[in-house]
Protein backbone atom coordinates (compact mmCIF):
# COMPACT_ATOMS: atom_id res chain seq x y z
CA UNK A 1 0.00 0.00 0.00
CA UNK A 2 2.87 2.35 0.80
CA UNK A 3 4.20 1.73 -2.72
CA UNK A 4 0.85 2.77 -4.18
CA UNK A 5 0.86 6.07 -2.28
CA UNK A 6 4.45 6.73 -3.35
CA UNK A 7 3.47 5.98 -6.97
CA UNK A 8 0.46 8.29 -6.62
CA UNK A 9 2.65 11.21 -5.58
CA UNK A 10 4.99 10.50 -8.48
CA UNK A 11 2.43 9.79 -11.22
CA UNK A 12 -0.46 12.07 -10.34
CA UNK A 13 0.95 15.31 -11.86
CA UNK A 14 1.37 13.58 -15.22
CA UNK A 15 -2.06 11.97 -15.09
CA UNK A 16 -3.73 15.23 -14.06
CA UNK A 17 -2.18 16.85 -17.11
CA UNK A 18 -3.78 14.12 -19.20
CA UNK A 19 -7.09 14.59 -17.37
CA UNK A 20 -7.07 18.28 -18.29
CA UNK A 21 -6.77 17.31 -21.96
CA UNK A 22 -9.56 14.75 -21.51
CA UNK A 23 -11.89 17.40 -20.08
CA UNK A 24 -11.01 19.86 -22.82
CA UNK A 25 -11.61 17.21 -25.47
CA UNK A 26 -14.93 16.29 -23.86
CA UNK A 27 -16.13 19.90 -23.79
CA UNK A 28 -15.14 20.61 -27.41
CA UNK A 29 -16.58 17.35 -28.75
CA UNK A 30 -19.77 17.83 -26.72
CA UNK A 31 -20.28 21.32 -28.13
CA UNK A 32 -19.80 20.05 -31.68
CA UNK A 33 -22.12 17.08 -31.10
CA UNK A 34 -24.91 19.34 -29.83
CA UNK A 35 -24.64 21.72 -32.79
CA UNK A 36 -24.52 18.91 -35.35
CA UNK A 37 -27.25 17.01 -33.52
CA UNK A 38 -29.60 19.97 -33.85
CA UNK A 39 -28.68 20.24 -37.54
CA UNK A 40 -29.64 16.58 -38.12
CA UNK A 41 -32.91 17.10 -36.25
CA UNK A 42 -33.87 20.18 -38.26
CA UNK A 43 -32.93 18.47 -41.52
CA UNK A 44 -34.84 15.36 -40.50
CA UNK A 45 -38.02 17.40 -39.96
CA UNK A 46 -37.66 19.46 -43.13
CA UNK A 47 -40.44 19.43 -45.71
CA UNK A 48 -38.00 18.81 -48.56
CA UNK A 49 -37.38 15.06 -48.92
CA UNK A 50 -33.65 15.36 -49.89
CA UNK A 51 -32.90 17.05 -46.56
CA UNK A 52 -34.71 14.31 -44.63
CA UNK A 53 -32.94 11.56 -46.58
CA UNK A 54 -29.54 13.20 -46.02
CA UNK A 55 -30.11 13.41 -42.25
CA UNK A 56 -31.31 9.80 -42.03
CA UNK A 57 -28.37 8.59 -44.12
CA UNK A 58 -25.82 10.43 -41.96
CA UNK A 59 -27.37 9.12 -38.75
CA UNK A 60 -27.52 5.55 -40.04
CA UNK A 61 -23.96 5.53 -41.41
CA UNK A 62 -22.27 7.24 -38.46
CA UNK A 63 -24.15 5.15 -35.90
CA UNK A 64 -23.17 1.95 -37.71
CA UNK A 65 -19.39 2.61 -37.75
CA UNK A 66 -17.29 2.18 -34.57
CA UNK A 67 -15.90 5.42 -33.19
CA UNK A 68 -12.32 4.17 -33.39
CA UNK A 69 -12.75 3.51 -37.13
CA UNK A 70 -14.12 7.02 -37.62
CA UNK A 71 -11.13 8.48 -35.77
CA UNK A 72 -8.70 6.42 -37.84
CA UNK A 73 -10.41 7.55 -41.06
CA UNK A 74 -10.23 11.23 -40.08
CA UNK A 75 -6.65 11.08 -38.80
CA UNK A 76 -5.01 8.59 -41.17
CA UNK A 77 -7.09 8.63 -44.37
CA UNK A 78 -8.07 12.28 -44.83
CA UNK A 79 -4.38 13.35 -45.13
CA UNK A 80 -4.22 11.21 -48.28
CA UNK A 81 -6.99 13.43 -49.64
CA UNK A 82 -5.20 16.66 -48.72
CA UNK A 83 -6.77 17.32 -45.31
CA UNK A 84 -4.12 16.85 -42.62
CA UNK A 85 -5.59 17.57 -39.18
CA UNK A 86 -3.68 17.76 -35.88
CA UNK A 87 -4.56 14.95 -33.44
CA UNK A 88 -6.70 17.10 -31.12
CA UNK A 89 -8.78 18.54 -33.96
CA UNK A 90 -9.25 15.06 -35.43
CA UNK A 91 -10.36 13.79 -32.03
CA UNK A 92 -12.87 16.62 -31.57
CA UNK A 93 -14.33 16.12 -35.05
CA UNK A 94 -14.44 12.33 -34.76
CA UNK A 95 -16.02 12.22 -31.32
CA UNK A 96 -18.28 15.19 -32.04
CA UNK A 97 -19.58 13.62 -35.24
CA UNK A 98 -20.00 10.20 -33.63
CA UNK A 99 -22.00 11.56 -30.72
CA UNK A 100 -24.00 14.03 -32.82
CA UNK A 101 -26.20 11.21 -34.11
CA UNK A 102 -26.98 10.07 -30.56
CA UNK A 103 -27.71 13.62 -29.50
CA UNK A 104 -29.94 13.99 -32.55
CA UNK A 105 -31.94 10.95 -31.45
CA UNK A 106 -32.12 12.35 -27.91
CA UNK A 107 -33.41 15.67 -29.23
CA UNK A 108 -35.83 14.01 -31.62
CA UNK A 109 -37.30 12.01 -28.74
CA UNK A 110 -37.60 15.16 -26.64
CA UNK A 111 -39.30 17.08 -29.43
CA UNK A 112 -41.66 14.17 -30.00
CA UNK A 113 -42.74 14.46 -26.36
CA UNK A 114 -43.87 18.08 -26.76
CA UNK A 115 -47.61 18.43 -26.32
CA UNK A 116 -49.16 18.72 -29.79
CA UNK A 117 -51.76 21.05 -28.33
CA UNK A 118 -49.06 23.62 -27.58
CA UNK A 119 -47.83 23.47 -31.15
CA UNK A 120 -51.36 23.87 -32.46
CA UNK A 121 -51.84 26.81 -30.09
CA UNK A 122 -48.74 28.45 -31.54
CA UNK A 123 -50.09 27.93 -35.04
CA UNK A 124 -53.42 29.44 -33.98
CA UNK A 125 -51.60 32.51 -32.66
CA UNK A 126 -50.07 33.01 -36.09
CA UNK A 127 -46.48 32.05 -35.24
CA UNK A 128 -44.30 31.30 -38.25
CA UNK A 129 -42.26 28.12 -38.35
CA UNK A 130 -39.07 29.72 -37.02
CA UNK A 131 -40.86 31.47 -34.13
CA UNK A 132 -42.71 28.29 -33.25
CA UNK A 133 -39.43 26.38 -33.11
CA UNK A 134 -37.67 29.09 -31.10
CA UNK A 135 -40.39 29.75 -28.55
CA UNK A 136 -42.22 26.44 -28.20
CA UNK A 137 -40.74 23.34 -29.79
CA UNK A 138 -37.01 23.77 -29.05
CA UNK A 139 -37.25 24.90 -25.39
CA UNK A 140 -39.79 22.24 -24.40
CA UNK A 141 -38.17 19.52 -26.50
CA UNK A 142 -34.72 20.16 -25.03
CA UNK A 143 -36.20 20.07 -21.53
CA UNK A 144 -37.54 16.58 -22.19
CA UNK A 145 -34.27 15.50 -23.82
CA UNK A 146 -31.92 16.83 -21.11
CA UNK A 147 -31.61 13.59 -19.07
CA UNK A 148 -30.72 11.52 -22.14
CA UNK A 149 -28.33 14.21 -23.34
CA UNK A 150 -26.68 14.21 -19.92
CA UNK A 151 -26.16 10.44 -20.09
CA UNK A 152 -24.55 10.86 -23.51
CA UNK A 153 -22.22 13.46 -21.99
CA UNK A 154 -21.00 10.95 -19.39
CA UNK A 155 -20.49 8.33 -22.11
CA UNK A 156 -18.56 10.85 -24.20
CA UNK A 157 -16.22 11.59 -21.29
CA UNK A 158 -15.34 7.91 -21.02
CA UNK A 159 -15.05 7.43 -24.78
CA UNK A 160 -12.40 10.13 -25.04
CA UNK A 161 -10.04 7.33 -24.03
CA UNK A 162 -10.39 6.07 -27.62
CA UNK A 163 -8.59 9.23 -28.75
CA UNK A 164 -5.39 7.80 -27.28
CA UNK A 165 -5.20 5.67 -30.44
CA UNK A 166 -4.45 8.79 -32.51
CA UNK A 167 -1.74 10.03 -30.12
CA UNK A 168 -3.79 12.63 -28.24
CA UNK A 169 -2.10 13.05 -24.86
CA UNK A 170 -5.29 12.59 -22.84
CA UNK A 171 -5.56 10.64 -19.60
CA UNK A 172 -5.39 7.11 -21.02
CA UNK A 173 -2.49 7.96 -23.34
CA UNK A 174 -0.46 9.54 -20.54
CA UNK A 175 -1.17 6.50 -18.40
CA UNK A 176 -0.06 4.11 -21.12
CA UNK A 177 3.23 5.95 -21.50
CA UNK A 178 3.76 5.89 -17.74
CA UNK A 179 3.01 2.18 -17.54
CA UNK A 180 5.42 1.42 -20.37
CA UNK A 181 8.24 3.46 -18.85
CA UNK A 182 7.80 2.42 -15.20
CA UNK A 183 6.26 -1.08 -15.43
CA UNK A 184 3.90 0.00 -12.59
CA UNK A 185 0.78 -1.18 -14.43
CA UNK A 186 -1.30 -1.74 -11.31
CA UNK A 187 -0.70 1.70 -9.82
CA UNK A 188 -1.03 3.54 -13.11
CA UNK A 189 -4.29 1.97 -14.25
CA UNK A 190 -5.81 2.14 -10.77
CA UNK A 191 -5.12 5.88 -10.75
CA UNK A 192 -6.54 6.25 -14.26
CA UNK A 193 -9.74 4.49 -13.19
CA UNK A 194 -10.05 6.67 -10.10
CA UNK A 195 -9.55 9.87 -12.11
CA UNK A 196 -12.19 8.88 -14.67
CA UNK A 197 -14.53 8.08 -11.80
CA UNK A 198 -13.79 11.41 -10.12
CA UNK A 199 -14.51 13.25 -13.37
CA UNK A 200 -17.71 11.34 -14.12
CA UNK A 201 -19.29 11.61 -10.66
CA UNK A 202 -20.16 15.33 -10.97
CA UNK A 203 -21.59 14.67 -14.44
CA UNK A 204 -23.67 11.77 -13.08
CA UNK A 205 -24.96 14.04 -10.31
CA UNK A 206 -25.88 16.62 -12.95
CA UNK A 207 -27.77 13.98 -14.93
CA UNK A 208 -29.78 12.97 -11.83
CA UNK A 209 -30.60 16.61 -11.16
CA UNK A 210 -31.79 17.07 -14.74
CA UNK A 211 -33.93 13.95 -14.47
CA UNK A 212 -35.59 15.29 -11.32
CA UNK A 213 -36.23 18.66 -12.94
CA UNK A 214 -37.61 16.94 -16.03
CA UNK A 215 -40.07 14.96 -13.93
CA UNK A 216 -41.17 18.10 -12.12
CA UNK A 217 -41.62 19.93 -15.40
Amino acid sequence: MSDFWADTVLFLPVLLRGLAVTLELTLCALSLSLVLGMVWVVMGRAKAAPWRWTARTVITVVRGIPIIVQLFFIYFVLPDWGLDLPPFAAGVIGLGLAYSVYQAENMRGGIGAVDKGLIEAGDALGMNRFTLWRRVIAPLGLRHALPAMGNSMVMLLKDTSIASTITIAELTREGQLLAISTFKNGSVYALIALLYLAASLPLSALVRMLERKGRVA
